[in-house]
Parts: structure tokens; C-alpha cells; sequence
């Protein structure tokens, strides 16, 4: 037997209720119209007498009923009641289903989101191992070449123990080598006094003597005498000339180099100065700066821009309008100077001989000059650290780049 619920048992409760209660009112009606019908006919109360003695019994019945009526309605009421609690209940039970069903889906979710993390953790499990055993491979090949490294190094160990007998004597041929150039140097110097000395006076021997045939016997010789003769001094003069650059060269190299901060543009000014009281004829342009700072020795740049504005002042005797610019620009993060001219300029192709000793671009006829101002002028900068680059075009001038080393 399947039990009765509690909402169906008070449904059944509330039906018999209803009922009771509609017999009830019957009755009562029935009362009203007896009491009505017994006024208005007085004249029936006789007859009614035994319907009344039925009637006291029928109430009798009735007053049972109305207390069985009323039970029921009692129990009608406690069973509302009941009715009432079992619906709280209901609902609260319904609410808690209901919070349980949000519970359970946010669990399904969190669920479905571990899920999904377990699914990427293992995506990143798969790339871990992947990539342990990419290291593994690695290892072994590292391994390797460590292998290889430590044969190398045994093998370097055993050079090692070569190369320091070879340095060891690489030390003493170096000491070998600098006693041969102190030597070389002791050589060079007795060679240039000899040069001074004994090379000098031959040559101011024929100059003086040839100046003198010239002199004393003029009216003895005929023209071609005299060229010769004329010839004979200039060879002389000539060759003084070299030996003293050769002599300067050489001094220039043994010098002692004495770098302080210096002004180039200054040093520029003063040798302009000079070229233009020895020609004071000449209107030659001079662009410069006001400041050219530098670091070297100031004697040695002295030489350095005596001959490459000397060389800008000689190539530029034939321009109509002379010029000569001074600068600096920064190339590569280290600052070029210049001095350019829009003189006679030369051949690019002939540009590796513009600074070996007594090469010329240009004849002795066209311009002076002995051919080794541009050697020492890169001996000066080779011994500051810097370097020292042409650029020219044959009527067009020249324009001389040098470096020097940064001051420390």
C-alpha cells in the first residue's frame, strides 16, 4: 500500500470539511423555515407536535452533528495548519533544491574548469617532456663536444708547454732585437751627424766655389759655362735641402712626444701669418673655425699643418681665387680635421705615393718643393695614434683628413 502524503491527507481533510459545513448550513435553513412556517400557521402547531418530538430528537442529532462539525472543523484547522507548515517546509526544501542546484553547477562548472586546466597541464606536461628530452639530447651532445673541449685542452696544454719555450725565446730574441735597434738607433744617430757634418760641408763647397767662378769669373766664361755652373749650384741647393728634410724627418721620429690640449685653429692662424708676409702679393681666402681643440704635441702638429697648408698655399699659386678651409667633423664617433684647397689637386689614382719620401705628383717645373713634407707629416700623425687619408681631383683641389688619438 503506497502511503498517503501529507498535502494529500489534508486535501482530504479540507473536502470533508466543505461538506460538513454545507449540511450544516442546510440545516440551519431548514430551522429558520420551521420557526417561519409554526407563526404562520398556529393553527398546524397541533399537527406539528409529533414533528416536533421528532424535531427535538433530529436536533438532538443535530447538536451532534454540529459538534461533530465543529471537531471536524477543528481538525480541519490544526490540519490547515499542518497544511501550512508542510508548505513552509515544501518551499524551504524547494529553496534549499534549488540553492543545491546553483551548488551543483557551479561544482559542474569548477568540475569542467579542472577539466580544462587538467587538459592544459597536460598539453604543458606533453611540452615539458618534449623539451626534457630535447635537453637530454642536448646533454649528450654537449657532452660531447665537452669531450672534444678536454682533448683540446690537453692537446692546448701540451702547445702551452711549447709556446712558453717559444715565448721564453720569442723574450729573448725581443731583447736581442731591442739591443739591435738601440744599436740601429746609436747608428742612425752618428749617421746623422755625419750626414751634418761631413755631408755639408762638400756641398757648401761646391755652392761657395761655384757661387765664386760665377762671381770672379763671369767675363771668362761663356753663357753655356755659366748655365752649367748655375746648374752645378742649384744641384748643390738642392741636395742641402734634401739632407736637412731627411735630417728633420729622422728627428722628427726620435723626438719625445709631449701631448697637452693645443688649439689647431691657433697654430693655423699664426703659419697663414707667416706664408702671407713672405708673399704679401698673394690673396689667398683662409676659412676657419674660431677653435679646432686638440690633443698632441704642439711643436710636431705645428709641423703637421706648416706643411699641409704650405703644400694648399704652393698648389693653389696658379687659382684664380684662392682658397684654403680649415675644419673638424665627427666620422664614426672620433673627430677628422681637414685642410682642403681648390688648387692644382692630383690624380686619385696616384694617391699611395702622396706619403713615401721624395714622391712626386707633380714636376719641379709646375711646383716646388723636395718631396718629403708629406712623409713626415704622416710620421707625426702615425705617432699620435691617428691616421692620415687624401681626396683630389686634378684641378679641382685636395683635401687632407687626419685623426689623432683622444686625449686620456
Amino acid at each position: 500500500m503506497i502511503a498517503e502524503r501529507p498535502w494529500q491527507a489534508a486535501a482530504s481533510h479540507i473536502g470533508a470539511l466543505a461538506d460538513a459545513q454545507s449540511y450544516a448550513r442546510a440545516m440551519l435553513n431548514i430551522l429558520e423555515d420551521a420557526g417561519t412556517e409554526a407563526e404562520r400557521r398556529n393553527d398546524t402547531q397541533r399537527a406539528f407536535l409529533n414533528i416536533l418530538d421528532d424535531a427535538d430528537d433530529e436536533r438532538g442529532r443535530l447538536a451532534d452533528t454540529q459538534r461533530a462539525v465543529l471537531n471536524v472543523l477543528d481538525d480541519a484547522a490544526a490540519e490547515a495548519d499542518r497544511l501550512a507548515d508542510t508548505q513552509r517546509a515544501v518551499l524551504n526544501i524547494l529553496d534549499d533544491a534549488a540553492a543545491e542546484a546553483d551548488r551543483l553547477a557551479d561544482t559542474q562548472r569548477a568540475v569542467l574548469n579542472i577539466l580544462d586546466d587538467a587538459a592544459a597541464e597536460t598539453d604543458r606536461l606533453a611540452d615539458t617532456q618534449r623539451a626534457v628530452l630535447n635537453i637530454l639530447d642536448d646533454a649528450a651532445a654537449e657532452a660531447d663536444r665537452l669531450a672534444d673541449t678536454q682533448r683540446a685542452v690537453l692537446n692546448i696544454l701540451d702547445d702551452v708547454g711549447l709556446e712558453k719555450a717559444n715565448a721564453e725565446r720569442a723574450v729573448v730574441a725581443l731583447q736581442h732585437a731591442n739591443a739591435e735597434v738601440e744599436t740601429a738607433n746609436r747608428e742612425l744617430e752618428a749617421f746623422s751627424y755625419s750626414v751634418a757634418h761631413d755631408l755639408r760641408a762638400p756641398l757648401r763647397s761646391i755652392d761657395g766655389f761655384s757661387q765664386a767662378l760665377i762671381e770672379d769669373y763671369d767675363d771668362k766664361l761663356d753663357e753655356g759655362g755659366r748655365t752649367y755652373l748655375r746648374f752645378v749650384r742649384e744641384g748643390a741647393l738642392h741636395m742641402a735641402g734634401l739632407i736637412n728634410d731627411l735630417l728633420g724627418l729622422a728627428r722628427i721620429s726620435r723626438a719625445e712626444l709631449k701631448a697637452t690640449p693645443i688649439d689647431l685653429a691657433a697654430i693655423a692662424q699664426a703659419t697663414i701669418k707667416l706664408l702671407r708676409r713672405a708673399q704679401p702679393e698673394r690673396t689667398v681666402e683662409l676659412i676657419a673655425p674660431a677653435t679646432m681643440p686638440a690633443f698632441g704635441d704642439r711643436r710636431l702638429l705645428a709641423v703637421v699643418l706648416e706643411n699641409l697648408i704650405g703644400n694648399a698655399w704652393k698648389f693653389t699659386g696658379k687659382t684664380e681665387r684662392p682658397r684654403i678651409e680649415l675644419g673638424q667633423m665627427s666620422q664614426d664617433g672620433r673627430t677628422v680635421n681637414f685642410v682642403r684647397d681648390n688648387g692644382a689637386g692630383f690624380d686619385m689614382a696616384y694617391s699611395d705615393k702622396l706619403f713615401a719620401v721624395f714622391q712626386r705628383l707633380h714636376s719641379v717645373g709646375e711646383f716646388e718643393g723636395l718631396g718629403i713634407g708629406l712623409a713626415t707629416v704622416q710620421r707625426v700623425i702615425l705617432r699620435h695614434g691617428g691616421q692620415i687619408w687624401a681626396e683630389g681631383e686634378v684641378d679641382l683641389g685636395a683635401t687632407f683628413y687626419f685623426t689623432l688619438s683622444e686625449a686620456p
